[in-house]
């Protein structure tokens, strides 16, 4: 597969924000096996082109960025990961390299279950249990040493004699299929979130700040190596010897692990572990094999991310055959319009799958997958079930295509497709109950109506009652009604009152931005605001007068059309002004046409001595520049000051031109 050096940075950031949402905040996007398949994409293109290779790599990297909620450890020794292998060819090159550098053909591995679940790793000084971090991003990690505690697996003090003084065991904490049952039966009782999956619960259940609930979720852990270990104890020459040690001092281990000898011992091992993977009582996704020789493997050591004696075989994905009994969609809180598939039951991956993404229009017709279907069903121990397409073998009749509605379900108002994009989108902003929380949060925020005291809580309390329903519907909040909500005084209450109505007074450019136009933001709002001077003016602006503006496009122009024709958005809008909304007339920034600047967009990087960047970036717009925060190709000028980084770098690799600032200022006018 080309790639272009763009796609490959893009494909950079979406790992990135994937890795981001399933190792910190637990809440997946994509399947595992989707995430291994744009992983080997990364690694390819990373083969085929070094120079293109930049930090921020996940290929350069263990994991993400630990919480805040937890305070941060570095860990004594690196957590590393490990590298992936997904069928036969993917063993033997991994065998090749290990033989090539050791000289022995006949290897011996531990051969153990890759156990769905989270790594930590336990300190041990004396033989007690003293801490107990997440791996994190492998360097910094989190201290859960309050909930691991509550783990009976896990000895708080460990057993027998001749453990050493300092001891750093490494494992998996995971739930079981059978406490993963009764927590989620418990939940729905309760009226509780549900949890997709066991190892989202047990990551959920390990990051409670109250470890009695932790306690009550019945986590479990398998012991699978170690970190920091005092210099002067005997390690045995075996990895299984050490484990076995371990184990001794009453460190569990997972009683499936065995000991294979080359190829064949390892390919034997799979086939039997893969048979008695549904009836094993936690989820795998895989087996580990690990080099069983501890000098050996300290001999071919680590890369930067793994280390060259382990790799995990990962299992491939389990696929199913159901039929496709409706097409529905999802209106998301941002008025993304989601199609989702609603399947006949089918077990799949250890679980009863019932529904399945669809993504977006384009998948489905890519996949051509119609209602009737009988459809292949994908799902990897992951989160997200997927309709991998449908059996055409299977199709008796000429089924229709499914249409996207054009009307949102949730609120009328209409779908529009937005521009050389798959994303469909309900135009109903302020007034979809779907983006209801999100589109009242954004109105409140600082940068747009700065209403202080509206958090994010008070708000869902709100929502929730049905006080609120629009940003309009707050001018009508009383301090009776405030008071007696919980964790609401009368003084607060009249102080939340008191700035919803100080926030009457306001400028035109803060109006726009808080109606959150989709793709427009502070500077697009200000740009409108200073071109058309009105709210009437930009209302009833065509097509060709809004790209008239500055940084507005025609993606951008047909948002604010879209939205503004809404007759429910009209409808708020009109509210809001009746409440007592109002602004001064913007004042028009004069614009010296003649400048070395007008028309440009520049970029300013390190540290200005002449004035701030805030300052500088005001007077190069009052001269007709655009001043933006990323390099591009289609920069004209890299303004650098002292301590100029990557910005600086990348715009001479793209041949920018870069001013010092003593340059930059020379061909600045003065100042009147």
């Amino acid at each position: 597969m080309s790639f272009t050096q763009n796609q490959y940075l893009a494909l950079v950031k979406e790992l990135n924000q994937h890795s981001y949402q399933y190792y910190v905040l637990d809440d997946p996007q994509i399947s595992d096996a989707q995430y291994d398949e744009l992983y080997q994409q990364l690694l390819q293109q990373e083969k085929l082109h070094p120079d293109w290779l930049v930090p921020e790599s996940p290929s350069q990297r263990v994991g993400d960025e630990p919480l805040d909620e937890f305070q941060s450890v570095t860990h004594a020794r690196p957590m590393y990961s490990l590298d992936n292998a997904f069928n036969l060819e993917d063993l033997q090159d991994f065998l090749k390299r290990i033989t090539e550098k050791i000289g022995e053909t006949t290897l011996r591995f531990s051969a153990e279950p890759k156990i769905d679940g989270l790594a930590i790793n336990i300190r041990y000084q004396q033989g007690v249990l003293v801490q107990a971090t997440t791996r994190g991003d492998g360097l910094v990690g989190e201290d859960v040493t309050h909930n691991i505690k509550t783990i009976q697996s896990i000895p708080l003090k460990l057993q027998g004699e001749g453990w050493p003084d300092i001891l750093e065991v490494r494992g998996e904490v995971f739930m079981s299929k059978a406490a993963f049952e009764a927590l989620n039966q418990k939940q729905q009782a309760q009226g509780e979130k549900i949890f997709a999956n066991p190892r989202n619960a047990a990551a959920g259940s390990l990051r409670q700040l109250d470890s009695r609930i932790t306690a009550e979720r019945h986590l479990s852990f398998y012991l699978y190596g170690w970190g920091d270990i005092s210099a002067d104890w005997q390690m045995p020459d075996h990895y299984t010897e050490t484990l076995q040690c371990f184990a001794k001092w009453g460190l569990p281990i997972n009683p499936n692990a065995e000991t294979v000898s080359g190829l064949e011992g390892i390919e034997a091992y799979y086939e039997r572990l893969l048979q008695k993977r549904p009836t094993l009582p936690y989820e795998i996704d895989g087996i580990v094999y690990k080099l069983d020789d501890i000098s050996q493997q300290q001999l071919l050591g680590f890369t930067a991310k793994a280390p060259r004696w382990a790799i995990a075989r990962k299992f491939p994905a389990e696929e199913v055959w159901t039929n496709l009994l409706e097409i529905e969609v999802q209106v998301g809180r941002t008025g993304a319009i989601t199609p989702v598939a609603r399947l006949e039951p089918v077990f799949v991956g250890g679980v009863t799958v019932s529904n399945a993404t669809l993504h977006n229009m384009d998948e489905i017709i890519r996949k051509d997958v119609r209602v009737g279907d009988t459809v292949i069903v994908r799902r990897a121990g992951d989160v997200i079930p997927e309709v991998v397409g449908p059996v055409l073998s299977k199709r008796s009749t000429d089924l229709p295509l499914f249409q996207m509605p054009t009307q949102c379900p949730e609120c009328g108002s209409d779908v529009v497709k937005e521009m050389n994009m798959a994303v469909y989108r309900c135009t109903g902003g302020l007034y979809c109950p779907a983006q209801r929380k999100r589109a009242l949060q954004h109105f409140v925020s600082r940068k747009a109506m700065d209403i202080k005291g509206l958090g994010d809580k008070l708000i869902e309390q709100l929502a929730d009652l049905e006080w609120v329903k629009h940003p309009d519907d707050f001018y009508g909040l009383t301090i009776e009604q405030l008071a007696g909500l919980d964790r609401m005084a009368e003084k607060s209450a009249k102080n939340v009152v008191d700035a919803i109505d100080d926030s009457k007074q306001t400028t035109l450019q803060r109006f726009i931005y808080s109606l959150g136009i989709p793709e427009v933001g502070e500077v697009t709002a200000k740009n409108l605001a200073q071109h058309f001077l009105t709210l009437e003016n930009i209302q009833e602006a065509s097509l060709e007068k809004l790209i008239e503006v500055n940084d507005v496009g025609e993606i951008v122009a047909e948002n604010v059309i879209n939205f503004f024709k809404q007759p429910h958005n009209q409808e708020v809008i009109a509210g809001l002004r009746a409440a007592g909304i109002n602004w001064p007339m913007p004042e028009q920034q004069s614009v010296a046409e003649d400048s070395d600047f007008a028309g440009k967009t520049v970029v300013l990087t390190g540290t200005l001595k002449s004035m701030g960047r805030t300052d500088a970036k005001k007077w190069l717009e009052s001269l007709g520049a655009k001043v933006t925060g990323s390099v591009s190709a289609k920069t004209d000028f890299v303004v650098a000051g002292e301590g100029a980084g990557s910005k600086k770098t990348k715009a001479e690799s793209l041949g920018v031109t870069v001013l010092d600032e003593a340059e930059w200022l020379a061909q600045m006018p003065e100042k009147e």
